[in-house]
């Protein structure tokens, strides 16, 4: 049997723990020798020691492998060690791009006995079980903005949101897809008075 190469990228904070027991889980489920995990160095931790956030070298290795486990990846809460956007753009959106890793899945699912916020809104005991689908690769992820008179009182930014017909559609098929399987429902959620 041929092992699948699987790329751990921890990254930073919870990251490398969470990812420890996710590597944990596919072993239990899969078996000691299913998969050959390649760890990788990736987050805020090695931007600080060496200046990279994801060299092209490292990015042409993870094009190798059958699949990435991505951590947490940022600095610590309200530290200022980290460019703000650095991560974002030089390695969330550099592997989103890379790969066309254009759907963006967000599930949220209560568990009977396990304590939320969200307990004592649900009515009628109904479940929360739902999956938001999110593009992940187009709109304002497209980085088509930029800044005049920067460092002055006249600094100005703007952002504009660069949708295709493709991205759209693809996103929207996913979403559709997804609810076949589920509980044949879909709601789209958007901004339609001030975001044409």
């Amino acid at each position: 049997m041929t092992s699948a190469s699987i790329a751990v990228i921890g990254g930073d904070g919870i990251g490398p723990e969470v990812t420890a027991e996710a590597l944990k889980a596919l072993t239990a489920v899969a078996g000691p020798d299913a998969f050959d995990f390649v760890h990788y160095d990736l987050g805020a931790e090695r931007w600080q020691r060496t200046g990279e956030v994801l060299p092209d070298s490292v990015l042409g290795e993870l094009k190798g492998v059958d699949a990435i486990v991505l951590g947490a990846v940022g600095a610590a809460p309200g530290s200022k060690a980290i460019p703000s956007g650095l991560l974002e753009r030089g390695l969330l959106l550099k592997l989103r791009f890379a790969f066309d890793h254009a759907i963006n899945l967000r599930p949220s699912k209560l568990y009977p006995g396990v304590p939320t916020p969200l307990a004592p809104r649900i009515v009628d005991g109904g479940p929360v079980d739902f999956v938001v689908v999110r593009e992940g690769t187009e709109g304002l992820y497209c980085g088509n903005g930029g800044a005049f008179r920067a460092g002055t009182p006249y600094e100005v930014a703007t952002e504009v949101s660069i949708n295709t017909a493709h991205g759209v559609e693809r996103v929207i098929r996913d979403a559709f897809d997804r609810a076949e399987k589920r509980r044949k429902k879909v709601t789209m959620v958007h901004k339609h008075n001030v975001l044409v």
